[in-house]
């Protein structure tokens, strides 16, 4: 898993497509009709925090947790002026511990994809189980095996006016690995530029591999819709989302 050391700066300005407050409105969406109150939700592996920072403007009482001190530093910068700011944990996904249990979990921009190996992803599942109430919602996204594929081979770059990054995607059929090779230029106060590299990886999850795992971990009421959507996935669908109740 990937520990964003380099990105973590720049990563919000890199992300202008994830389209978080329509995905916090429809979070919201799925509170509304949950089977109890929501009031606490964790935001696992919250990244730079900005879904978590949302969810605290909207009243809710979060917890955020990420394997990455980088990104929680820019998380807490960026909560410095709420009135309720969400607490944040340095916590890896399969070794979430809390002190309470929560009204909601929620996962978003494919970090679940993240967990590569099959006993941290399973792992993952069964303490979320644990630490969400009865009654309580765990939704989550990944990206799909058919996005993975289509990445194989390709080049994506970002720019902002303080930094350029090239992704580098190679798709592994043998191990279902989308590899990210990661170049960023930064510009430096002193107006040169900074290079620095990373490399992720992502694992290709299909839809019946986690709906297994769920159903080990003790989720027995499991739905599956496209990206933003209440409707099935359509064939190809680059995004899922599930939602998932104890």
């Amino acid at each position: 898993m990937s520990s964003y050391n380099a990105l973590a700066a720049s990563y919000d300005g890199l992300m202008t497509d994830a389209a978080y407050e329509k995905r916090a409105d429809y979070l919201e969406g799925c509170f509304r009709k949950s089977a109890i109150p929501v009031g606490t939700v964790l935001d696992l592996a919250c990244g730079t925090g900005t879904m978590a920072c949302l969810l605290a403007e909207r009243g809710y009482r979060v917890l955020a947790t990420d394997a990455s001190v980088e990104m929680l530093t820019e998380g807490m910068q960026k909560a410095a002026e709420l009135e309720s700011p969400p607490m944040f944990l340095h916590q890896s996904m399969p070794r979430l511990r809390l002190v309470e249990p929560v009204d909601a979990v929620i996962s978003t921009v494919d970090s679940l994809n993240y967990l590569t190996r099959e006993r941290d992803i399973r792992e993952t599942f069964r303490r979320v189980y644990r630490w969400l109430k009865e009654g309580g919602q765990f939704i989550f996204d990944v990206n799909s095996p058919e996005k993975f594929h289509s990445m194989d081979g390709e080049l994506y770059t970002d720019e902002t006016e303080e930094s350029y990054c090239v992704w580098r995607t190679f798709f592994s059929e043998k191990t279902k690995i989308c590899t990210y090779q990661v170049d960023l230029f930064r510009l430096r106060p002193d107006g040169a530029w900074q290079r620095d590299f990373e490399e992720h990886r992502e694992r290709a999850w299909s839809e019946e591999e986690l709906r297994a795992f769920l159903h080990d971990a003790g989720f027995s009421d499991v739905k599956v819709t496209g990206d933003l959507s209440r409707r099935a996935p359509k064939e190809g669908e680059a995004r899922l989302i599930f939602h998932c109740k104890k």
